[in-house]
């Protein structure tokens, strides 16, 4: 008798543990969840982050609010995931490229890189533009490299921030190329892409959303795309591999959420992002956006993620960028 009691007890022990996860399955989310993007709105994390949260919100009943934390190459958001409480109702939907190169070009972080995250979903690949002000006169990315040869560290180039992929392509171009540039970081791509339309910086790698309207009405000239096949967006313009041998740089967008979500939340973030992945309209939205859809599990996106740290910290010690 007492032997039957002890291990009713620690049926009802085990019980007590497991049971809190089957609820966090079934009940969640039970209110609103805050996705927080590392950038202003008009770049492509925004622009697939507003897509995600209105289909999660659809699927799932409560909201998936897009909050924008831009700024110090988007180390202000990763930080405040990081920090966040790990029950997932605050998501970093984020350029995982950058958050990878930052392992290496920042000295310090408040955070590490991978340990302090939940890897939850990558959903999209996606090349940037490298463009310039028609005012510039150069049709060609071999014609920029000639003109910045001839006028070294007089042309000004801007990008999304430091640490971001748009300063990691400026960077490796300028390495590649052998030619000097001033770099102008600002606090996003659409703020990138208003400054190449004033006149304040000629040259910008950008992502589509930001650049491709302006591209269509001849405001901006696109030279190249840094993927190694050409974009179906812009059909016309070749790669930079075309002309800079190897030049192959693709940003990766994801979700991650803090360390310690539980497993099941994981599992069922996950579905709900892989069954939004399949959806027609989703489908549309990411190919006007030059955007392809990747679907990968939490631990495929967590190699995906260490492995990008390797290859692109390379590419930023090569680059010779650094921020303190």
């Amino acid at each position: 008798m007492k032997l039957q009691t002890r291990i009713a007890g620690c049926l009802l022990a085990v019980s007590a543990v497991v049971a809190p996860g089957i609820v966090h399955a079934q009940s969640y989310p039970t209110k609103a969840v805050r996705i927080i993007v590392p950038f202003p709105p008009g770049g492509i994390s925004d622009a697939l982050a507003r897509v995600s949260a209105q289909n999660l919100s659809t699927a799932l009943g409560h909201q998936f609010l897009v909050e924008n934390r831009p700024g110090a190459g988007t180390t202000i958001a990763a930080d405040l995931v990081a920090k966040a409480m790990p029950d997932g109702y605050t998501i970093y939907f984020t350029d995982v490229t950058t958050h990878a190169i930052n392992a290496t070009l920042y000295t310090r972080l408040p955070y590490d890189s991978v340990k302090d995250f939940t890897q939850i979903a990558l959903v999209a690949q996606t090349p940037l533009i490298l463009v310039v002000h028609p005012s510039l006169p150069v049709k060609s990315v071999k014609e920029l490299i000639a003109l910045a040869k001839s006028r070294p560290n007089d042309i000004a180039y801007a990008s999304s921030g430091n640490g971001t992929i748009l300063h990691l392509s400026g960077e490796t171009l300028k390495s590649m190329a052998g030619i000097n540039m001033v770099h102008v970081p600002y606090k996003g791509s659409a703020p990138v892409v208003a400054a190449l339309l004033g006149g304040e910086v000629s040259v910008s790698f950008s992502t589509t959303p930001a650049a491709l309207q302006y591209i269509k009405a001849g405001k901006l000239r696109a030279l190249g795309v840094t993927s190694t096949k050409r974009s179906p967006v812009l059909p016309e313009v070749p790669p930079l591999a075309d002309t800079l041998k190897g030049f192959d740089i693709i940003l990766y967008s994801g979700v991650m959420g803090p360390a310690g979500i539980p497993r099941d939340i994981v599992a069922k973030l996950h579905g709900e992002f892989t069954k939004m992945l399949a959806l027609p309209k989703v489908k549309e939205a990411w190919a006007s956006y030059g955007a392809d859809p990747v679907n990968m599990t939490p631990e495929q996106f967590t190699a995906h993620l260490k492995s990008d740290i390797a290859k692109l910290g390379k590419m930023v010690k090569a680059a010779g960028a650094k921020v303190d």
